[in-house]
């Protein structure tokens, strides 16, 4: 039990949230860069630059874009890092919902130039529901900022959470030069890389060294000393129960581009972010020191390496120790499983591993046996909160272009399903033709290009009058003929509606009518 307690001291399991566009897989990418993951840090951008090592999927490289999350795990000053990026566009919100569920801590990474956005506000709020305390950096500090203060006010006022700032920034755009670390009255001065590719040079200072005062000039040091001064009367001193609470977040300034300030907020990850917590269940709170091994699967993966062409479920572990061949029960099926071939993640590569702890995410291999949400345990069977689900807003029928319903077609179709890329119903009749839907546009995108690049399969879309749908939650339906009907994957039936005035017109001429925008609860 000594070994399990030390091995779940030295383990962080986090997320990186924001709106599109904040910078968050290259902040993943310098996170990897100075732990020393990799020796050289790649572009988001699309084109001729090395790809980054989070964004492996082809239509991701070409779009400078995340439509999938990704786990990353890394050694860091004795501590095993477990780094989850997310997909940044609302149409995948899906995706980093179930990622939230397996984290014990976020950082919300913002726009020095915009603020808390619109998507960050919805994930800020999951990240609240979930009880999951949040770190906050703000990026892009080499390019026309809104002030320091401005910033942090912006938070407090838009998302109810006391901001702390425990790094403090050195200018913006063009004159931005580091950060000052406030609890030891430190300058970090960086300098610049070719391409940003590899660390950055940084340099120790006080702040009244005579060198800093002559580098950005006497008028600029008296307004830098003024507003340090200023945060130190004015503003709350750090306090890390405050910040497992959800009462505070601590702030962090810098630029991934650059890589200024990304190792000094590296050092402060691991010791700000919390070990494995306790995950609640249908048997109450399970505690990662538990005498049983149990984890359950957040997400599928389809194609992550063109040499496999398989499906990877990953898996948050829970309680306990696992090892490799072990054998645990699967709760939905009722069946015992065992467990051969289990992955550690990095991007898109896998390497077999023997031993894994509570935090850890690993990909097992899945032959169909497993489901987003599923359990595995060697203690209790036991069942976790249900996985959101949102109500698409897009739907068509869906046609292979050959004319031929081949078994790639449905492949493809069954396991982006799984995927979650889309979500896939079947008409009243159960007809061949699948239904597709959809919460936006660059889903469908993403699907088309992935059927076409990964299952040798071009389709076509006929779009539906559709834009609302909702579960039946009653036996009583609506009885008018020009409804229409129809099945998800796990067969329960649901009405497609032109917009919410039919919703509410049949929900009010239909006594006893139940219409859920998530699925029932079995």
């Amino acid at each position: 039990m000594s070994d399990l307690n030390s091995e779940i001291k030295r383990r962080r399991t986090i997320a990186i949230i924001s709106h599109p566009d904040a910078g968050k897989t290259t902040l993943t990418e310098k996170l990897l860069l100075y732990s020393g993951a990799i020796r050289s840090a790649g572009a988001v951008t699309g084109g001729k630059h090395r790809s980054t090592t989070s964004d492996w999927m082809s239509i991701e490289q070409e779009r400078g874009i995340s439509v999938s999350s990704s786990a990353m795990r890394v050694e860091y000053d004795e501590c095993l890092l477990n780094i989850l990026d997310t997909p940044g566009h609302q149409d995948f919100s899906e995706d980093t919902y179930r990622t939230l569920m397996a984290v014990d801590c976020a950082i919300m990474l913002l726009d020095a130039a915009k603020g808390v956005e619109e998507q960050t506000v919805k994930l800020f709020k999951v990240c609240r529901d979930r009880g999951i305390p949040i770190i906050t950096f703000i990026n892009k500090m080499d390019r026309p900022a809104l002030s320091p203060f401005e910033l942090m006010d912006n938070v407090e006022k838009v998302l109810g959470i006391t901001a702390v700032p425990l790094t403090y920034p050195i200018g913006d755009g063009p004159g931005f030069r580091g950060v000052y670390e406030r609890s030891t009255g430190t300058l970090h001065l960086f300098e610049k890389t070719e391409g940003n590719k590899y660390r950055a040079p940084v340099s120790t200072k006080g702040i009244h060294d005579p060198s800093f005062k002559s580098l950005i000039g006497e008028d600029a040091h008296a307004k830098f000393i003024e507003e340090i001064e200023l945060v130190e009367a004015a503003l709350p001193a750090f306090e890390h129960e405050a910040f497992l609470q959800e009462i505070i977040t601590p702030v962090f300034f810098g630029s991934a581009i650059t890589n200024f300030g990304i190792e000094n907020f590296l050092q402060y990850l691991i010791d700000l972010t919390p070990p494995p917590q306790g995950m609640s269940s249908s048997q109450g709170l399970i505690e990662p020191d538990a005498k049983f091994f149990s984890g359950f699967v957040y997400k599928m993966q389809a194609n992550m390496n063109k040499a496999h062409r398989d499906r990877i479920s990953f898996f948050r572990i829970v309680s306990g120790v696992f090892e490799r061949g072990m054998t645990a029960k699967h709760p939905r099926s009722g069946k015992e499983v065992k467990i051969n071939y289990p992955f550690q993640i990095f991007g898109q590569d896998r390497d077999i591993i023997d031993i894994a702890y509570p935090g850890d995410v690993i990909g097992l291999s899945n032959p169909g046996t497993f489901l987003v949400g599923d359990v595995l345990t060697t203690g209790p069977d036991f069942t976790i909160p249900q996985f959101p689900r949102f109500a698409p807003e897009i739907f068509a029928k869906l046609y292979p272009a050959s004319g031929s319903f081949s078994k790639s077609f449905r492949k493809g179709i069954e396991q982006l399903g799984e995927e979650g890329v889309v979500q896939i119903f079947s008409d009243a009749q159960h007809s061949p033709t699948p239904l597709i839907a959809a919460v936006g546009e660059l889903q469908l995108q993403v699907f088309q290009a992935r059927m076409a690049s990964e299952y040798n399969e071009q389709v076509k879309l006929d779009r539906l009058p559709f834009t609302r749908m909702r579960w039946l939650g009653s036996e009583v339906k609506p009885s008018s003929p020009t409804l229409t009907f129809a099945f998800d994957d796990a067969d329960r039936e649901v009405i497609l509606f032109k917009n919410d005035w039919e919703i509410g017109y049949h929900a009010d001429k239909t006594e006893g009518l139940i219409l859920l925008e998530k699925p029932p609860i079995a």
